[in-house]
């Protein structure tokens, strides 16, 4: 018996959760009749706030530019020393000794 009750129990909460997603794209219904429009004093009210929001915006100051606390370290264009010092560089040669002595170098 109690085995029954559980396995229907399972059942049920199996369809729930398979059932959720398309419950969930079922539009709103709005069954209730739409508010009764505003009153002239309302509409007043609320054109005093909306012009009341607009002019505190204007009184935000402008943001400045981001500033870079690393600008002065840091240059923009790569400087042409390494480049040069890189090329003038005389190409590395292995030496022997690691080969000979068994042992890799990493």
């Amino acid at each position: 018996m109690w085995r029954r009750d559980f396995g229907s129990a399972v059942l049920v909460a199996a369809i729930m959760l398979l059932a959720s997603p398309a419950f969930a794209q079922i539009p709103k219904l709005n069954l209730l009749q739409d508010k009764p429009g505003k009153t002239q004093e309302e509409k007043d009210a609320e054109s005093a706030q909306e012009k009341a929001y607009k002019d505190s915006l204007k009184k935000i100051p402008d943001q400045k530019a981001p500033s870079d606390p690393w600008g002065g370290v840091r240059s923009d264009a790569p400087s042409s020393s390494p480049a040069k010092s890189a090329s003038s560089a005389k190409p590395k040669t292995k030496s022997g000794t690691a080969a000979s002595s068994g042992t890799s170098p990493n």
